[in-house]
C-alpha cells in the first residue's frame, strides 16, 4: 500500500477548536438557564451536534430543540472563531504533504458554516480544498460515509487513504471506512482510549506515525 491521500479531522485535530466549541455550548446553554456537568467536555469529544443535543437531554434536562441548540451554539461560536489557532505539529505536516504532491482533505462533524469559519480563521482554506461536513453527508461519524466521501471526491482508494483523528468517533469511521487510521489526541487528552487497529501517533509529533506506516517511500525518506 502506497498513501494516496491524507484525510484529517479538524476540531482537535487540524485545527486547535475543541475549548472554544466547548465555552460556545456552555454559552449557549447558559442563555437558557441550564449549566453543564462537570465533564461533560470529556464525554462528547467527537460527537455530532445530535448526539450532543441527545446527552444533554439526557444529562440535564436541556428543553432546547437541536435546531435551536444548533443556532445558539453556532452564534457564539462564529464570536469566538477569529481567534482560533492550527494544532502544533500541523504545519510541518502540511509542509511534508506538499513536498510530495499528496493531496489531503478535511473531513469534519461539524457543520459546513462551522468547518468554514474555521478554516478561514486559520488560513487553511484555498481553492480546490476538498472538505467534507456533517451537512455533506447522510451519517457523520462514527459512520464511514463522511471519509467514504472525501476518497470518492479526491478519486482514490479508501484503502490507499490515511485518515488523522483526534477522537476514538472519528477513528472508528475512518477503519469502518477501510482505512488507516493513525490516533492522534491532543496532548492533554490521555484519557482517550481508541479502537483496535488505529496506529498510535505521539501528540507533538505527527510525522513519526506518518512514517510508522512504512508504506510512502517519500514520506520515509522525509
Amino acid at each position: 500500500m502506497t498513501i494516496s491521500a491524507v484525510l484529517f479531522d479538524m476540531d482537535g485535530t487540524l485545527i486547535d477548536s475543541e475549548p472554544t466549541h466547548y465555552d460556545a455550548l456552555v454559552n449557549a446553554v447558559a442563555r437558557h438557564g441550564r449549566t453543564i456537568p462537570d465533564g461533560f467536555a470529556e464525554r462528547i469529544t467527537g460527537m455530532s451536534m445530535a448526539d450532543c443535543h441527545a446527552a444533554l437531554v439526557e444529562a440535564i434536562g436541556l428543553n432546547l430543540t437541536l435546531d435551536d441548540l444548533v443556532a445558539a451554539k453556532h452564534a457564539a461560536y462564529l464570536a469566538l472563531a477569529p481567534s482560533l489557532k492550527r494544532r502544533a505539529g500541523v504545519d510541518a505536516v502540511l509542509e511534508l504533504l506538499a513536498r510530495h504532491h499528496i493531496p489531503y482533505a478535511v473531513v469534519s462533524n461539524s457543520d459546513r458554516m462551522i468547518a468554514d469559519a474555521n478554516l478561514r480563521a486559520t488560513g487553511l482554506s484555498r481553492p480546490g480544498l476538498i472538505s467534507v461536513t456533517r451537512n455533506d453527508v447522510r451519517q457523520g461519524k462514527p459512520d464511514p460515509e463522511p471519509y467514504l466521501r472525501a476518497a470518492h471526491l479526491l478519486n482514490v482508494r479508501a484503502q490507499d487513504c490515511v485518515v488523522v483523528e483526534d477522537s476514538p468517533v472519528g477513528a472508528q469511521a475512518g477503519l469502518s471506512a477501510g482505512m488507516r487510521v493513525i490516533a492522534w489526541p491532543e496532548p492533554h487528552r490521555g484519557d482517550l482510549v481508541f479502537p483496535g487497529g488505529c496506529l498510535p501517533a505521539d501528540p507533538f509529533n505527527l510525522i513519526a506515525a506518518l512514517a510508522g506506516l512504512q508504506t510512502s517511500p517519500a514520506i520515509q525518506a522525509a
